[in-house]
């Protein structure tokens, strides 16, 4: 999937790399599928990785936003504990950037155990898993990120491992296969993903609890805000947390990045302070508008306005007008788009809504699809 560059490839959504580091393979795009014990406080990690996790939360109590999950989570924990057992698997959906690696740090956390962590490319092969599993230690955690994207044969070998604590490796081929049952330890999984949807039915029936996050209130955003600011030792005043608060589509990732570089230009160009005046004027350097729309959303919007009378027109018809790969308009633009109000799906295409004619300072066709209210939109194919 290409990226669009420039601000995006540094502010958008993507995947948490304290889950994906082990899963960048090298230039022939092999994968490493170690499983990975993570702490935050390690000096060898990079900086940018340090920062990121530097500002999660570490305890339930301190995780803003997101109540009801935040509140069931913590039941399922505490009547574990209770219990001294292990509680049940965890899945944690959403789209990315809101907290689902933080959440499962935090259930290690918690729980007093360590957490491994894997992904699901890094586990194309049974034997990878089977070698992961066999090592955790009783009541260890194990954080699979981007559940959805395992191979078939390691889905069918976590099933077993979930539900009995047992995989059967098998010896030999042919007739004279073996299977020999490993039993493990009582362990937790904790499962995320950004597509629910893609993952098999048996293996969402084994997690015992299914927390969905939403995006963020601008309120909740600014009480991250402040608290980063304060972890990164940043003055800034409540106008300036505001402003990126607004711009940050409802993702406390892209707060806290957008944070950071109102910060560079604020010590580069301004006083020091994250203000208003700073925030805005960093922001524009880096093509965020008071809505939080980027480049590439900008130029899906202008293209569809401008280039095909508000639509409607095809994804693939889209992305090419725009000089982008189909996968990336779907999943890097559109979601936002949508969910916000700009852009509405048909059985016949992309339509343009009132909403971006109006964005982007042009007059709306007679007839233009009507503004959906939030529940609707996306609605209408």
């Amino acid at each position: 999937m290409s990226r669009h560059k420039g601000f995006s490839s540094e502010m958008r959504e993507a995947p948490d790399r304290s889950a994906h580091d082990l899963a960048e393979g090298g230039a022939d795009g092999s994968y490493d599928a170690t499983a990975r014990i993570v702490d935050p406080s390690d000096p060898g990690q990079e900086e940018d990785t340090a920062i990121e996790a530097a500002l999660r939360p570490k305890r339930l109590a301190d995780f803003p936003g997101q109540s009801k999950v935040r509140d069931q989570l913590g039941l399922v924990l505490e009547a574990a504990r209770r219990r001294s057992a292990p509680p049940d698997h965890v899945l944690l959906s959403g789209p990315p950037g809101l907290g689902k690696t933080t959440l499962a740090m935090i259930v290690g956390a918690e729980l007093g155990q360590p957490v491994r962590v894997t992904s699901g490319p890094a586990i194309q092969h049974a034997g990878d898993l089977a070698a992961i599993l066999s090592s955790l230690a009783e009541g260890e955690v194990l954080f699979l990120d981007e559940i959805h994207r395992m191979s078939r044969a390691a889905e069918e070998m976590l099933y077993l491992a979930m539900e009995d604590f047992r995989v059967d490796v098998i010896v030999g081929k042919g007739p004279g296969a073996t299977a020999i049952p490993l039993e493990l330890a009582p362990f937790t999984v904790v499962g995320a993903t950004t597509r629910a949807g893609l993952l098999p039915a048996p293996l969402r029936d084994r997690f015992g609890f299914t927390g969905h996050l939403d995006y963020y209130e601008v309120s909740d955003l600014e009480t991250i805000l402040r608290r980063s600011a304060g972890l990164l030792q940043v003055s800034a005043d409540p106008a300036g947390i505001a402003e990126i608060a607004g711009r940050s589509r409802g993702t406390p990732r892209i707060a806290n990045r957008l944070l950071r570089r109102v910060r560079d230009w604020a010590q580069v160009h301004g006083h020091g302070a994250v203000d208003e005046q700073a925030a805005h004027d960093a922001l524009a350097l880096f093509d965020v508008d008071e809505a939080g729309l980027d480049r590439l959303d900008r130029s899906v919007l202008d293209a569809l306005c401008r280039r095909f009378g508000g639509g409607p027109v095809g994804l693939s018809t889209l992305a090419v007008a725009v000089g982008e790969e189909t996968d990336t308009v779907e999943t890097v633009a559109e979601p936002y788009l949508v969910r916000t109000g700009y852009l509405a799906r048909t059985p016949r295409g992309r339509v343009a809504t009132r909403l971006a004619w109006e964005h982007l300072g042009l007059r709306a066709p007679e007839g233009a699809q009507p503004t959906l209210p939030m529940g609707d939109v996306g609605r209408l194919g």
